[in-house]
């Protein structure tokens, strides 16, 4: 009897192979453990998702934007020791007015969410590229840490400050020299007009 060996297996001097078919048997046994086994890894094992958002509709150098992060618990346990850190508003490029780039969570619970707003001012206008905050935190479950990014705002465009109030400030000094100007054409006709409206009514007085 004859066939192909393909693995050898030596114990106490005996020689055993498996064919083709065994082979098989074997791999497909071992993927199923495998997947099996990353299901109930998945199973019951916290899960958190950020998102960061821009809330501002114009973005102007010198001029306050507001970031909001949301942060949800889509898993099954708790996270604990969450902790997201946003390095993209570098000091060189943005001021912190309020909230921090920096913050920790002590726990998450399941199906619970957390929001975070910091208000930065950006010291240079032009291009900018807003990139992803980072989240890391411990699955409670299992102790494993696990890492994750928020959504990505992308690239902006941060208009300069006197482009800003030149397209969209009130022009209170243009409008009051533009009052100053027009005043003396205006003023001037009235009171010719109020002075012959008083003599006039002064002689039909007198007639009376």
């Amino acid at each position: 009897q004859a066939y192909n060996c393909l693995i050898h297996f030596y114990k106490r001097q005996n020689h055993y192979c498996l064919n083709m078919p065994q082979i098989r048997g074997v791999l497909l046994f071992l993927l199923v453990s495998v997947v099996h086994l990353n299901v109930n890894a998945d199973e019951g094992s916290a899960r958190l998702l950020l998102s960061k958002q821009i809330h501002n509709k114009y973005l102007v150098e010198g001029m306050d934007i507001v970031v909001k992060y949301n942060l949800f618990n889509v898993g099954d346990s708790a996270a604990t020791n969450v902790k997201i850190v946003d390095s993209g508003f570098r000091a060189e490029d943005f001021d912190v007015v309020s909230g921090q780039t920096k913050y920790k969570l002590d726990r998450v619970a399941p199906g619970a969410n957390s929001s975070h707003t910091i208000v930065v001012r950006p010291k240079k206008f032009g291009y900018f590229n807003f990139t992803a905050a980072e989240v890391t935190y411990n699955a409670e479950s299992s102790g494993v840490v696990l890492t994750g990014l928020s959504s990505d705002p992308g690239q902006g465009v941060i208009i300069a400050g006197r482009d800003y109030d030149r397209q969209f400030s009130a022009h209170l000094l243009d409008w009051a020299a533009f009052a100053v100007m027009t005043l003396p054409s205006l003023g001037i006709p009235f009171l010719l007009w109020w002075s012959s409206k008083s003599k006039y009514e002064a002689i039909a007085l007198k007639k009376d």
